[in-house]
């Protein structure tokens, strides 16, 4: 059997999912250090979950000969300089979203990583949802037909606490508002699902905390193959709610709800005639569970590696979510649609912020 494949994770946040998802894993991988620059954090996730080494410090777990991969979870401004520590030090890199502050930055990352000869897993887990997976699959055995219109909805509610965190709600921090920190999931499932954008107009609003991002946004979207999009975000709703709906000629598919999992089953397909609803039923029956979430991510990064196959999610789909942020930033402070792509000479290719 293949060797497993040893990890350290850094950041005692979302941090802690992830180290779950390698314990659910035992087969793939040996969580071998917790960092965290508060060492009391690190010390209770390594008591929690019996993690050998704590640290306080990212050069220390670069100067692990034993370590294959380093998983970052840190705050977003550090997400650059980190990744590129971890592949100078001969590691393979993971790291939470966004990836970095701009288009500049993660094509620079991607020289980094070519360089480097390792490789560099950004994290967008709630693509391995079965629901999700579901409808890709209807897609690749050719079931739905052309798109017609998405919608997408991220209603969910954050407070003055949440915000009470340094780094939280500040530009040079936290890099954006709920489309960077709250939507970035929902919108790379419409794109991973649908493919390119065309072309964007957004509105955006700060209206329900005092802080320097937007919390409300609306984007209109035409896709690259003519359908149309619709994104909504807040943190302003007292009901939490996540919501894909995608209208194709054959048929609508329409997520479940769950604010924080709504990429998972149930989800419903509907046929827009009965031979439809039947071709549905047929085809789903072949579809094969793997893992979800983390752990599904995690797999398949591992067999990646192993077989030297695509990693499970690419620096080119990064670059996808963050061209979508420039994007609606630009037309957010400008007025204007942004068309897509958007290379080296756009505005905003150094950075989004304001």
């Amino acid at each position: 059997m293949p060797a497993k494949l040893k990890v350290a994770v850094v950041g005692c946040g979302v941090g802690k999912s992830h180290v779950a998802a390698y314990q659910n894993l035992p087969d793939l991988y040996d969580l071998l250090a917790i960092c965290d620059v508060v060492e009391a954090k690190a010390q209770q996730v390594a008591g929690d979950f019996g993690i050998p080494r704590v640290s306080t410090d990212l050069g220390e777990l670069c100067r692990m000969d034993d370590l294959d991969v380093i998983d970052i979870c840190t705050p977003p401004y550090l997400h650059y300089a980190q990744i590129q520590q971890v592949l100078a030090a001969g590691k393979h890199a993971i790291c939470e979203k966004p990836l970095v502050g701009s288009l500049r930055e993660v094509d620079e990352i991607a020289r980094a990583e070519a360089a480097a000869g390792k490789r560099v897993l950004p994290i967008f887990q709630n693509r391995f949802g079965h629901g999700l997976q579901k409808l890709k699959f209807l897609i690749a055995e050719g079931v739905t037909g052309p798109a017609y219109l998405t919608t997408v909805e991220t209603a969910w509610r954050r407070r003055a606490d949440y915000y009470a965190v340094p780094w939280r709600g500040k530009w040079q921090t936290e890099l954006g508002g709920t489309l960077i920190t709250h939507a970035i999931h929902a919108h790379d499932m419409l794109t991973y699902v649908l493919g390119p954008i065309r072309s964007v107009f957004a509105r955006t609003a700060t209206r329900v905390n005092p802080i320097e991002g937007e919390d409300c946004a609306s984007v209109s979207l035409e896709m690259a193959d003519g359908s149309l999009a619709s994104l909504s975000a807040t943190v302003g709703s007292a009901v939490e709610i996540s919501r894909h709906r995608f209208c194709f000629r054959n048929l609508t598919a329409e997520s479940n709800t769950r604010p924080y999992g709504n990429s998972r089953e149930p989800w419903t397909f509907t046929g827009d005639a009965p031979e439809w609803t039947e071709q549905i039923s047929e085809t789903l029956a072949r579809f094969v569970l793997q893992p979800e979430g983390y752990e599904g991510e995690f797999s398949r990064f591992y067999c990646a590696l192993q077989d030297g196959t695509e990693l499970p999610v690419t620096l080119a789909d990064a670059r996808t979510s963050l061209e979508l942020l420039t994007a609606m930033y630009h037309s957010a402070q400008t007025g204007q649609p942004a068309t897509l792509p958007l290379g080296e000479d756009h505005p905003k290719y150094a950075g989004w912020l304001p």
